[in-house]
């Protein structure tokens, strides 16, 4: 298990996301329509205001009090209200088939076939998050069965320093600048 995961810039927020599974699967709810070390220090974030990163406590928490802790200043994410949503949703998941422990989403994988449909199952988990979660179960966490849903591109799970998140942030733009240059030809 790596000490950190590179995604904030914030040596906390980074060592939280690498240690806590479920502080890991919030930071890829949390990636949507904000910058990647934004999606990944709001684990952080919450852990301070709620006082733990909890999947049962979270899944129970009264909705409008999860809401309030997203709001706080510095907001978690630009959308706080869907956002708080997503993540109890998600924290319901884990603590209903999962017992609470995040992890045993791809620790009790049979193979890819079960470890993508477990991920695909996650609240906010489409295609490219299960591409991304899974580059880094492979190339940061040595999971091998997650390795062939990983796609020939850069991905998250190939940032292993400050450096590589700023790579990959440059060739992420560029590939949806070309994305979007071909949706217009």
């Amino acid at each position: 298990m790596p000490d950190a995961l590179h995604f904030t810039g914030n040596p906390e927020a980074d060592a939280l996301i690498a240690k806590d599974p479920l502080a890991l699967l919030i930071g890829f709810v949390l990636d949507q329509q904000v910058t990647v070390p934004t999606a990944f220090a709001g684990p952080l974030k919450l852990q301070q205001r709620l006082g733990a990163l909890d999947a049962t406590r979270i899944a129970e928490l009264d909705p409008e009090q999860l809401e309030a802790a997203f709001r706080e200043k510095p907001a978690v994410h630009r959308f706080p209200g869907n956002m708080a949503r997503r993540v109890q949703e998600l924290c319901a998941v884990v603590a209903e088939e999962y017992g609470g422990d995040a992890s045993r989403v791809w620790r009790e994988a049979a193979d890819t076939d079960d470890l993508r449909r477990r991920l695909e199952a996650l609240p906010g988990f489409g295609e490219m998050k299960v591409k991304a979660l899974a580059s880094v179960l492979a190339r940061r966490y040595g999971m091998a069965m997650a390795e062939p849903l990983v796609p020939g591109h850069a991905m998250l799970g190939d940032v292993d320093s400050p450096e590589a998140l700023a790579e990959y942030q440059a060739a992420k733009r560029a590939y949806k600048a070309q994305q979007r240059a071909a949706a217009q030809a």
